[in-house]
């Protein structure tokens, strides 16, 4: 077997495999990378602007301009806030979710076959890992990957 890479070499290459292959995704499905990440976070949850900014990781006029797009092309809504009338949150589209699932679908079986090498128990092991990493990388920006909010 070759030598292991160290961590930030092993960690950029995955990076940059698994980047490439969901913003192929994406492109077969005529979406941005941004607006594909943005179809994800709705699937499960249905956010203010604020919230989407911070998921996203952007400012709040850069994620409103992205809803507003995908606004457009009739991927999402906007709708009132139960709990406050004044507050509006974002919702997928029947289209905007079948869009997504289909993209994930996809994304999944480039996934699998990536991890292909792996035997089972080495997959499970790596899911658990990286699980950890991502959730308390979440929660250190006070983000909760597992509410799914108010609607």
């Amino acid at each position: 077997m070759a030598a292991d890479l160290d961590p930030v070499d092993a960690l950029a290459q995955v990076s940059f495999l698994v980047q490439g292959a969901l913003e192929r995704r994406a492109g077969e499905h005529g979406v941005s990378l941004i607006q594909t990440r943005l179809l994800g976070i709705l699937r499960d949850r249905t956010p203010t602007i604020n919230e989407l900014a911070e998921l996203l990781g952007l400012d709040k006029s850069s994620t409103s301009g992205l809803v507003n797009r995908a606004q457009q092309r009739g991927l999402v809504r906007r709708v009132p806030s139960q709990l406050d009338r004044r507050s509006v949150r974002v919702r997928l589209t029947d289209l905007g979710r079948e869009l997504v699932q289909d993209v994930a679908a996809l994304f999944a079986t480039d996934i699998a076959a990536m991890l292909a090498p792996l035997t089972g128990e080495a997959r499970a092991e790596l899911t658990t890992h990286l699980s950890h990493v991502v959730v308390a990388h979440a929660a250190s920006r006070g983000v909760d990957l597992f509410a799914t909010g108010p609607s």
